[in-house]
């Protein structure tokens, strides 16, 4: 089985889909993907289906979309399959798990990419860091689980691989920066700073590839328009970190010339007090 979540929904075994069109059954799905070989217990289930309004019937009409699954999967791995589809979605104490290896969903195998990246950064190797950042990246199909209804639980996760997605791209910035490729990373900052507006470390990363580049005035009028835009929509300043970056480049601090280096940390902390 190949799962993906990182994009639609996706389940296929044997070249065909088991992903349901109805919705709720496809909720659970997507939940049991997210933890690949891991129990998800039925309280979970519940939650991201009803929420707190749990009808009396909650147990059976959960079992009954977990045999809809069962029937979707025992379709596609056919009679001769080794196994049933309830030993790949099995029953556990207390939930159900999707008895697969982790490798096989996406979420899994850009986790581990990213474990991988963050660990080669700490060290400062730079070219395997943003490799592995890249790797992650180039899984993602879109929005996470752009086509599922999602409840409480799902909307949770949901956010928090979007949250990782985007400090993965901050963290492989960071590590082409720290390669040296500041002058190709100013139309893609660029465009990031234009969709997130009020990211500081984005906004940092373009100060610093611009400025590398010969572009001083550039530099600042980035710093500009985020101080503006803070203080205008939520009435702050930027952070003591970005004023510190802010008063380097008014200065011609050498020290933002240093391209590589290891351990030197991200682009934003390395003006942390």
């Amino acid at each position: 089985m190949e799962i993906q979540v990182l994009g639609p929904l996706s389940a296929v075994v044997n070249g065909d889909s088991i992903v349901p069109t109805a919705g709720k059954p496809r909720q659970i799905l997507a939940l049991l993907a997210l933890y690949p070989s891991r129990v998800v217990s039925v309280s979970t289930l519940m939650e991201e289906i009803w929420g707190t309004a749990l009808p009396q019937s909650a147990m059976t009409t959960l079992q009954t979309y977990i045999m809809q699954l069962r029937r979707y999967l025992g379709t596609a791995m056919g009679p001769g399959a080794p196994g049933a589809a309830k030993d790949v979605l099995a029953t556990r104490h207390g939930g159900y798990v999707l008895q697969i290896p982790p490798e096989s969903a996406d979420v899994y195998t850009y986790e581990r990419l990213v474990a991988e990246g963050k660990e080669a950064f700490e060290k400062g190797e730079d070219e395997r860091a943003a490799r592995c950042f890249r790797q992650a990246l180039a899984l993602w199909q879109g929005p996470a689980l752009v086509d599922v209804r999602l409840g409480s639980v799902l909307s949770i996760e949901v956010t928090r691989l979007e949250e990782s997605r985007l400090m993965t791209i901050e963290r492989r910035i960071d590590a082409d920066l720290r390669l040296g490729r500041h002058a190709e990373l100013i139309a893609e900052l660029t465009d990031l700073i234009a969709r997130h507006p009020q990211h500081e470390g984005l906004h940092a990363q373009a100060m610093v590839a611009l400025y590398r580049s010969g572009r001083q005035a550039s530099a600042l009028d980035v710093y500009r328009k985020l101080r503006t835009g803070l203080i205008e929509e939520i009435g702050v300043e930027p952070s003591p970190q970005l004023q510190r970056l802010h008063q380097a480049m008014l200065a011609v601090d050498p020290e933002l010339d240093v391209v590589a280096g290891p351990r030197r940390g991200s682009t934003f902390d390395r003006y942390a007090a």
